[in-house]
């Protein structure tokens, strides 16, 4: 297994990140890394122009680290209500995911988070008060305060509840032949 050294130009998961100096095989570097120009062979040439890439890695890292603490600080800002349905005894039908907090943080700060980022051991099931950590960079862990309330619908047991809901049905049904009465009737 012939291996070559090359110089990342690019940060590339699970090689590593720009002006690295890696081991890859000799196959994958001449088909894919070396042709997408996303690394060069290491010539003395090569070697000279490493404080560039280097420059441009720690621009890259500290632009990374910046966007992570400011996103952290609008998460801790954030407050936000998750609804889930319950039965009688009070035990939710639903969960909260890793998912359905993705999706409310980019709904409501606009911002694109990967819910695998979202350390979440198991779907939260139960009502009250939860905090949630979201590991932005491997340096900025921010903290997620939300509650979860039960979805409880108005329930009236007396009589006026059940007929109400009752007659507006009813009411739908009527105006639906009425209407089609008179459609007969102009036709006619």
């Amino acid at each position: 297994m012939p291996l070559t050294e090359i110089i990342l130009t690019e940060n590339i998961p699970g090689l590593g990140a720009e002006a690295d100096v890696v081991k890859v095989r000799r196959g994958y570097a001449r088909n894919y890394l070396l042709p997408r120009g996303k690394a060069y062979e290491v010539t003395r040439g090569a070697l000279r122009q490493l404080d560039a890439l280097k420059q441009k890695r720690a621009e890259r890292e500290a632009r990374e680290l910046n966007e992570a603490e400011e996103m952290a600080r609008r998460i801790g800002k954030s407050r936000f209500v998750f609804t889930l349905e319950t039965g009688e005894t009070g035990k939710a039908f639903g969960s909260v995911t890793a998912q359905d907090i993705m999706n409310r943080i980019k709904n409501e700060l606009g911002a694109e988070i990967d819910r695998h980022k979202i350390v979440l051991e198991r779907p939260i099931k139960d009502t009250g008060e939860h905090e949630v950590p979201i590991k932005l960079h491997h340096d900025v862990t921010a903290q997620l305060v939300f509650q979860v309330k039960s979805a409880e619908e108005p329930r009236d047991r007396g009589a006026e509840g059940t007929s109400a809901a009752a007659e507006e049905p009813e009411k739908k049904k009527k105006r639906f032949f009425q209407r089609k009465k008179e459609e007969k009737k102009e036709t006619e």
